[in-house]
């Protein structure tokens, strides 16, 4: 697993939603680059799609949980939802529900995520009341 960040920096992420704001329309290639930025150290495997074709309405994200499963994410203005269950996979077919937040989805797909979410939150909580001491 490749870890980016610390996972006490990405507890306390610099993203903000309208961080990637065009006049008033958020490009999706970028939203999606710092959408995996923010999660990377709870997963096995995130990136921005290459084999997807990405505009400033979608973006495509692949995601490999800590219990090893793949997903191909579609990321538009509706939110975030599984669009396939490989890499670079997109199945018209399926309908998925859309999660507001990259938070919400993996937390629904991945214990191990939940679990080292949480123990990133609790780590920054030892540092924050050490410091404060």
């Amino acid at each position: 697993m490749e870890i980016d960040c610390q996972p006490e920096e990405s507890i306390a992420s610099s993203f903000d939603e309208d961080s990637v704001v065009l006049g008033d329309v958020k490009d999706m290639r970028l939203e999606a680059e710092a959408v995996v930025n923010d999660v990377l150290f709870a997963v096995s495997q995130m990136h921005v799609s290459q084999s997807l074709n990405s505009t400033s309405d979608v973006a495509y994200i692949n995601v490999e949980t800590r219990e090893g499963n793949r997903y191909c994410l579609e990321l538009t203005e509706a939110g975030l939802r599984v669009v396939g269950y490989a890499f670079n996979q997109v199945n018209e077919d399926l309908s998925t529900q859309y999660h507001e937040t990259v938070y919400s989805l993996l937390d629904k797909l991945s214990p191990g995520y939940r679990e080292a979410f949480g123990n990133a939150l609790l780590q920054r909580l030892e540092s924050l009341s050490q410091n404060g001491q």
